[in-house]
């Protein structure tokens, strides 16, 4: 398991309040194989709350996946579901989890907010 791996769902919880603004609930077995061995982190998720423990208990869903793409989904440098398009990890359950979760992971590095760059060309024009 990388570090930046274990960070991300260290962070999980204290993140939430402002991540999980909508009515969702749940469970999300996160299933890591690096090849060898398989880790199960499991995401419980609810208004503006995410408790994490690790185990394979039951789940709402199960998101299989590679340790080397997650790594990849934490650190900005692939997206979620383009990974899931082309089969590089495989989900069942729930979507809707999958699609609260996702906006844990970061923007890809250098990306900027569009409304900040609007900003900064109004405040140029005057």
């Amino acid at each position: 398991m990388t570090e930046a791996i274990e960070q991300f769902f260290a962070s999980l919880p204290a993140r939430a309040p402002e991540v999980l603004r909508t009515p969702v609930g749940g469970a999300l077995r996160i299933e890591l194989s690096d090849g060898h061995r398989t880790e199960h982190w499991l995401v419980r998720m609810g208004p503006g709350v995410a408790e994490v423990s690790q185990g394979p208990e039951q789940a709402d869903a199960v998101w299989f996946c590679s340790v080397d793409l997650f790594d990849r989904l934490v650190t900005g440098r692939a997206q979620a579901l383009a990974a899931l398009f082309r089969n590089e990890s495989t989900y069942t359950g729930n979507v809707v989890l999958l699609l609260a979760f996702r906006r844990f992971f970061p923007p890809p590095p250098g990306t900027r907010d569009p409304r900040d760059v609007a900003r900064e060309h109004i405040r140029q024009a005057r």
